[in-house]
């Protein structure tokens, strides 16, 4: 029996889209007696998911702030990072955490053969991080193939797993 495992959460990485696809990729690599067992982050109130993708620390800050740093060096840019801030948001109709880098002024940012000006407030979208509502999560199993759903969550119901198989286990 061929038991995928995709730990965490990190399906919420992949638009939804995408997260169908793999789901129906995996679904297609499992034998019939085999299954997947997945992790997922449950829709929770904003007031404890932005504190989440903006928490006090400023670790996830310096990660999103990083990305500019990589630019940096890939293509020669001169962005500062400390014209920027890191900005978490719920975009509840979207059902995503939505990361960007906003501009804290107007600014220029060059590179060798090129330069961008951005607005004060001006945003770059760095990431998004999709939450489900635990029916929802069910029903793209099933349409991605899978028949036979277990969901165990949290006592706050914040986060889930899932095992998704073809055939009820004996």
């Amino acid at each position: 029996q061929r038991l995928f495992f995709y730990s965490g959460s990190s399906i919420g990485n992949f638009t939804p889209e995408s997260a169908m696809k793999l789901l129906r990729s995996l679904r297609e690599q499992c034998d019939d007696s085999g299954g997947l067992l997945i992790g997922i982050d449950l829709v929770k109130p904003a007031s404890i998911l932005e504190p989440a993708y903006d928490d006090a620390l400023g670790v996830t800050a310096a990660f999103n702030l990083n990305l500019l740093n990589h630019l940096n060096h890939l293509i020669g840019a001169d962005f500062d990072l400390g014209d920027w801030r890191h900005v978490a948001q719920f975009n509840r109709s979207l059902s995503r955490v939505e990361m960007h880098l906003e501009a804290r002024h107007g600014l220029v940012v060059s590179w060798p053969g090129g330069e961008r000006h951005f607005a004060a407030g001006e945003r770059i979208h760095t990431e998004s991080s999709y939450k489900y509502e635990l029916l929802q999560f069910r029903a793209m199993l099933v349409q991605a193939g899978f028949r036979k759903i277990n969901a165990w969550t949290d006592e706050r119901q914040w986060f889930a797993v899932c095992h998704a198989s073809m055939h009820e286990q004996p």
